[in-house]
């Protein structure tokens, strides 16, 4: 299978690589020959008792969460699924994050190491298997999130976690601005507070960890429980995680906008969801993208037209423009890593 995807990259004709294609619509439009990875899958090495996992690029992540469930434990960073043939490939090369990344980290601060082919077709591998190997330039955590346009990713490792013995779901009514000042009063105290949600004058929470610190959570916040007999299930959460609950079908433009959690209410029209204790909040609007960029950043943020009308993406830009010194640094990677342009050319930003 490597040598295929050797001999496609050799060509030198534009490639746009796919897993399950379930991340198509993110980032810019895709562009080139497809170069398909489902083929290349299956795990390579799984050690519960050294906190890791090794996959090849085309597992598909449901099967990874499976072989983890059986041991009682998970990607505590909660990759989105949105849909069943979403592959451990295309979760790293997307970066995208879960509910839980406020609380346990983000997707690329479980990225032990990766194997991967650059544009020149050479096996490159960075990172290892444990965190004590990683050392020098951590290649392998810029591979996250960079959408294929710095190599194919061909294997990575991941460091897991056990499963939280005790969860809770806690909801509660108030008003944007009081759960923004909640959340983050609520941030400097030692509560196992692991995700939280508000969206239409509801604020939920889920509680994680050790049963005496979830009950004792419960009985200091005292919020509505969700579920019966102390143990609440994972369907809210899983929902917005996955982008199944009504709010993501609303056909207007779907805009990620990544602020610090202090950011006050931002006076956007739209419907807004707000997750990360303030700092992600997903805005429903058909505002001008200027206005919405405009807004993000001057509260120190910056704001992603995730899911709209490609037209829409072709004009804006899926991602905010970049200052010339990141920018340049950018241009200066891709020529490293992709010296003729070939890999999802365009996909992160037009001059890549």
């Amino acid at each position: 299978m490597i040598d295929t995807f050797k001999s496609q990259i050799l060509a030198g004709t534009p490639l746009c690589i796919r897993g399950g294609g379930s991340k198509d619509f993110y980032g810019n439009a895709p562009h080139g020959e497809i170069l398909a990875t489902r083929g290349h899958a299956g795990i390579v090495a799984y050690e519960p008792t050294e906190l890791f996992i090794t996959a090849r690029c085309g597992t598909p992540l449901v099967e990874i969460e499976a072989v983890l469930a059986e041991k009682e434990q998970c990607l505590a960073f909660e990759p989105p699924r949105f849909s069943a043939a979403s592959t451990i490939g295309g979760v790293v090369a997307a970066g995208l994050s879960g509910p839980r990344r406020a609380s346990a980290g983000a997707l690329r601060d479980f990225v032990l190491g990766v194997k991967l082919l650059d544009g020149e077709a050479r096996e490159l591998t960075f990172g290892g298997q444990v965190i004590k190997n990683v050392a020098g330039y951590d290649v392998s955590r810029v591979i996250a999130g960079s959408l294929g346009t710095l190599g194919l990713i061909l294997e990575v490792s991941l460091k897991v976690l056990p499963k939280p013995v005790a969860d809770a779901t806690l909801r509660f009514e108030m008003s944007q601005a009081v759960a923004l000042d909640k959340l983050n009063r609520w941030a400097g105290q030692p509560l196992p507070i692991v995700a939280s949600a508000w969206q239409d004058g509801v604020l939920t929470l889920r509680l994680a960890g050790a049963r005496a610190a979830v009950e004792a959570a419960e009985k200091k916040l005292a919020g509505e429980k969700v579920g019966a007999g102390g143990t609440a299930p994972e369907g809210y959460f899983d929902e917005l995680r996955d982008q199944r609950l009504p709010f993501f079908s609303d056909p207007a433009p779907l805009w990620r906008l990544s602020l610090p959690s202090v950011a006050p209410v931002l006076d956007l029209p739209g419907e807004m969801l707000i997750e990360w204790g303030g700092a992600q909040r997903w805005l429903r609007s058909s505002a001008a993208a200027g206005e919405i960029r405009a807004a993000a950043a001057k509260v120190g943020g910056s704001a992603t037209a995730f899911r709209c009308d490609p037209a829409l993406k072709e004009v804006v830009g899926a991602f905010a423009p970049l200052p010339e010194p990141l920018m340049n640094l950018h241009r200066r990677m891709k020529s490293a890593f992709d010296p003729r342009g070939i890999l999802n050319p365009g996909r992160l930003y037009p001059e890549l």
